[in-house]
């Protein structure tokens, strides 16, 4: 046995014996957690509280000494509260499809991978899914950090009874795929039109000379690329392995830090956590101040916003639906009496949901 064999052996088996009591402990928590759900199970509960399971890592991140980091110890205790869910019911979670998209990695991120995955081909059908229950709860893209929101998922969240219960930020990286992983008899580049935009300065530059097709998502343009050796995909790391393609080049959104925000949409209603936001929906008259006397509630009461944006109201007219996401939960004190004015003030007024906002 050489010096370095020697070093390695005690070292090694110290891992082993702390891997069968990590074991062990795992067992006796599983065990713990159908003790729960036989007792949630005599009381209707719900087997997927994100506030509860927030709370749970937002602790163990507090007292972690280290060198795990704070997001290893999220992805860690993640997926062990997914198993553990899973003894009790495996959850079904619709996603824009099909499989390989970056709703199911947000899907994943957020619940875990012991779920059962439900691919649609739209993000209509997500939310239609969730509102027949043919899936507990969806992921659907809400907005990305350099094209902005995603218009079709706003229309759906003003017009559905569904509410958001969470929300995800994924870092997006887009790469240039194809079967060979090279470009030759290469004539077309598909993605999603989100992700065309977002590469556009790259493909101007490095392949000018490729048509390029707008297609549902960017694993159906993994898909068409894995059957077609003339069509080139943009799309991530879950549909390059999905799809077994090649990389002819990786990270080609001309932003670095492109980041999507994905939410989940439910019937669940989150209690407060002390790390929350809550999204609504406001319209106001077509008034001179109007949207200034509209939010004047928030600055009244201490309440910050988050985000804001406009989105035509479809009703041929002038007016105007504005999204707002406001720092804290509905049942907060300040938060409870801001919403109440809000509603006085605003012509439209829905609240979307309220819910732990992300650690990332």
């Amino acid at each position: 046995m050489s010096t370095e064999e020697q070093r390695l052996a005690p070292l090694r088996e110290k891992i082993d014996s702390l891997d069968a009591q990590i074991l062990d402990l795992l067992t006796k928590r599983a065990q713990a957690a159908q003790e729960v759900g036989h007792v949630k199970g005599g009381f209707a509960s719900p087997v997927f509280r994100p506030e509860r399971e927030r709370q749970v890592v937002a602790r163990l991140q507090d007292i972690n000494a280290g060198p795990l980091l704070p997001d290893s110890i999220a992805a860690i205790w993640r997926e062990v509260m997914s198993a553990c869910r899973a003894l009790e019911a495996r959850q079904t979670i619709a996603y824009l499809g099909p499989v390989g998209t970056f709703s199911e990695q947000a899907a994943q991120t957020y619940f875990g991978h012991s779920i059962a995955g439900l691919p649609c081909v739209s993000i209509d059908e997500v939310f239609k899914a969730v509102e027949k229950g043919a899936a507990q709860f969806g992921v659907v893209p809400v907005e990305n950090s350099s094209e902005g929101a995603i218009s079709r998922t706003l229309d759906l969240l003003l017009d559905s009874p569904m509410q958001i219960s969470g929300e995800v930020v994924l870092p997006i990286r887009h790469h240039l795929l194809t079967k060979s992983g090279t470009l030759e008899g290469v004539t077309t580049v598909c993605a999603h039109a989100q992700a065309l935009a977002q590469c556009q300065q790259w493909l101007s530059e490095h392949a000018p000379e490729l048509k390029r097709q707008a297609v549902s998502s960017n694993a159906e343009a993994a898909r068409i690329a894995a059957a077609d050796p003339t069509v080139a995909a943009i799309a991530g790391d879950p549909a390059q392995v999905a799809y077994e393609l090649q990389a002819v080049a990786s990270r080609i959104q001309d932003d670095p830090h492109n980041r999507t925000r994905f939410v989940v949409i439910g019937s669940y209603l989150c209690q407060p956590t002390g790390h929350d936001q809550t999204s609504l929906v406001l319209s106001v008259d077509n008034q001179p101040g109007a949207v200034h006397r509209l939010l004047q509630p928030l600055a009244k009461h201490g309440v910050s916003m988050n985000r804001f944006e406009s989105r035509p109201a479809r009703k041929g007219t002038w007016e105007y639906h504005f999204y707002i996401d406001v720092a804290g939960h509905a049942d907060d004190a300040k938060v409870a009496k801001a919403l109440e004015e809000l509603k006085d003030t605003a012509a439209f007024y829905k609240k979307l949901g309220s819910y732990p906002h992300s650690v990332t």
